[in-house]
């Protein structure tokens, strides 16, 4: 297969490559001017969605698309420009790549266009799945507008999937890399109360379902979380006994306002999602880390 990715330089881009490359399939790396360099070699296609512009020709003949490109959601604090930015780069981005794959003589198959279970917004103790609601505030708005920026591509006869990805838990990047530190030094601690739900998927698993999607027989949402979600206590907990650590004392808000700034703060790690992966399960995929003690005990050393 030649499977197109955009998105290709983050944390899940770069293992999803990694993962094409390895299973004899040729990855093709959609990129943007001023984007970071592909690896010598790579099979290239030109891109800049915020010129409505993408090298439709090359495209050609291309048997599946993955399509994880956006702004980083954490990279900054949240101004109104920031925002603006992180929700144009999935709408806008979104839109300008489905339009260009209904556009081509010989459209791919599928579209695996990633959302985010920001989706569900703060929901307590509700289990969720994908037949649920969406949910309120600004992930939310987001992600439902980047779910529906592939219209085209659906209506093209492309099938088309949204994987709505939870925490990605990594030693090389993500929210995991960036606790470890604290963590390794007896400082990490609860956060709040620690009721939140998290709902996290090892890197791994998460490349492995994205493969899957590329030929199983789902289409629409689709939760990329392992089957056992935890509270923030539970998570909290599970590190300080794979780290040999003390977690006694709980994180103070003032200095997580101090890093990301109030509503990033509140939007990522106050807010609680307990999501449920039911159409991957049902499909037959099987999690290499169903459990946050299996994962933390492959992921770190």
């Amino acid at each position: 297969m030649r499977i197109a990715v955009t998105g290709s330089t983050g944390l899940i881009g770069q293992a999803l490559v990694e993962r094409i490359e390895a299973t004899g399939h040729a990855a093709v790396r959609v990129v943007r001017p001023g984007g970071a360099p592909p690896a010598a070699g790579s099979r290239v296609v030109a891109w800049d969605p915020a010129e409505d512009r993408i090298d439709g020709e090359a495209l050609e003949g291309i048997d599946a698309v993955v399509h994880l490109a956006g702004e980083p959601i954490a990279a900054r604090r949240w101004s109104s420009d920031q925002k603006q930015r992180i929700a144009d780069s999935r709408e806008r981005g979104t839109a300008v790549l489905a339009g260009a794959l209904s556009r081509l003589d010989q459209p791919p198959p599928v579209l695996v266009s990633a959302s985010a279970i920001g989706y569900y917004g703060d929901r307590g103790d509700e289990r969720l799945d994908e037949s649920s609601a969406p949910g309120t505030g600004f992930l939310a708005e987001v992600c439902a507008r980047w779910e529906a920026a592939a219209a085209a591509a659906r209506s093209a006869g492309i099938r088309v999937v949204h994987p709505r990805t939870g925490m990605v838990l990594s030693r090389s990047g993500g929210a995991l890399a960036e606790l470890l530190p604290f963590f390794r030094a007896g400082l990490g601690g609860r956060i709040g109360s620690g009721r939140q739900w998290t709902s996290w998927i090892t890197l791994h698993d998460e490349v492995e379902a994205l493969m899957w999607l590329l030929t199983a027989d789902v289409e629409g949402p689709v939760n990329l979380t392992a089957p056992e979600p935890v509270t923030n206590r539970q998570l909290t907990a599970a590190l300080g006994r794979a780290l040999r650590r003390p977690t006694l004392l709980p994180t103070p808000k003032p200095a997580l306002w101090a890093r990301l700034g109030r509503e990033l703060t509140e939007a990522l790690l106050y807010s609680s999602a307990r999501v449920e992966p039911t159409v991957l399960t049902n499909s037959g995929f099987e999690f290499a880390h169903p459990d946050i003690a299996t994962a933390l005990q492959e992921i770190l050393p």
